[in-house]
């Protein structure tokens, strides 16, 4: 049977219309994206969307509306993406490792599941780092592990979020060194300088970009990195100091289940340049880039699990 150029070109506009997969997806994107970021501004999470915005308008073809929803370490913004957001390409939203294992491990109701996101990249990670002011009494590292062992629970450390990367760096230092501090969360890195140069805490347990940040005003003590971080060459690993401390978080961005492969795929691209092109100002700031898709997402997370969960249950039962 025959059938006309004019049918043909119905069915296809009937078939954009309807949001079915093929012609529709071809056309994507034909409307601006929202770019959620689950933390406070002037955080890593929100610095790095702040670079990469131009280049993903540039590179989709359309705007990417960046806007904060900070809140339970995350969760807030990950339990209502994960329930409301719609699977067609136009909402998108940053997610970070350990927070989306370690968050639905500790807490019964999280709002959220680990294995219910499609990511799409992690594009950087940035090891932990532990920094105190520039007039704490406390030089270097033994000097804080060595009041904190004389006085249990009264050294506080400020990080982002509850359950997260900075959260598990606190449990694995107290039990490398011995010792009982304090964790007081906080809805994103941005309050934190504020923390530490107010003396609001005794120290923060944030990340190497902070560091980097705050060199000319606060003292980091250590980073947990197998290696030190090229940004500060000047301060010692975990490791060197004799603590088997390394991690920090890895950063990402994920779109709802359902989304079709397409759609994922020309995100992936898009942020994959946009990885390149930013990479001579970030890694500076003491970033890491990355990028790390498809199954090799799977497997990663797969294994951070396993290696967090006993963790986070050892401090669950130590409650």
């Amino acid at each position: 049977m025959k059938i006309s150029a004019h049918k043909i070109a119905l069915t296809a506009s009937i078939v954009a219309v309807l949001g079915l997969p093929g012609v529709a997806s071809a056309a994507y994107p034909e409307k601006p994206i929202t770019y959620t970021i689950p933390f406070d501004p002037g955080g890593e999470s929100d610095v790095t969307a702040r670079f990469q915005e131009k280049h993903l308008e540039e590179l989709l073809g359309t705007d990417v509306v960046i806007k904060n929803r900070p809140g339970g370490g995350g969760a807030v913004a990950w339990s209502e993406f994960q329930n409301n957001a719609e699977p067609n390409g136009y909402e998108m939203i940053g997610v970070n490792i350990p927070h989306i294992i370690a968050q639905p491990i500790m807490r019964k109701q999280a709002g959220y599941d680990t294995d219910e996101w499609k990511i799409v990249t992690f594009f950087h990670s940035t090891p932990n780092a532990l920094i105190v002011s520039k007039d704490s009494p406390f030089k270097e590292l033994e000097d804080l592990v060595d009041y904190a062992k004389k006085n249990p629970q009264a050294v506080t450390l400020g990080g982002s979020g509850t359950y997260s990367a900075n959260h598990l760096g606190v449990l694995r230092f107290e039990k490398e060194a011995g010792i009982d501090v304090t964790y007081i969360p906080f809805t994103g890195t941005g309050p934190l300088p504020a923390a530490v140069q107010g003396g609001h805490v005794t120290g923060i347990f944030n990340y190497s970009m902070l560091g980097v940040q705050m060199q000319d005003t606060a003292r980091v003590l250590a980073v947990a990195s197998e290696e030190r971080v090229p940004a500060l060459p000047n301060v010692p690993t975990f490791k060197e100091l004799g603590y088997d401390v390394v991690g920090g978080a890895y950063r990402g961005v994920a779109v709802p289940e359902g989304t079709p492969d397409e759609i994922v795929t020309k995100l992936q691209q898009a942020f994959a340049e946009t990885n390149k092109r930013i990479a001579e100002k970030q890694e500076p700031l003491g970033f890491v880039m990355t990028d790390i898709t498809g199954s090799e997402i799977d497997q990663e997370i797969k294994r951070l699990q396993e290696e967090y969960k006993p963790i986070f249950e050892e401090a669950l039962n130590n409650k």
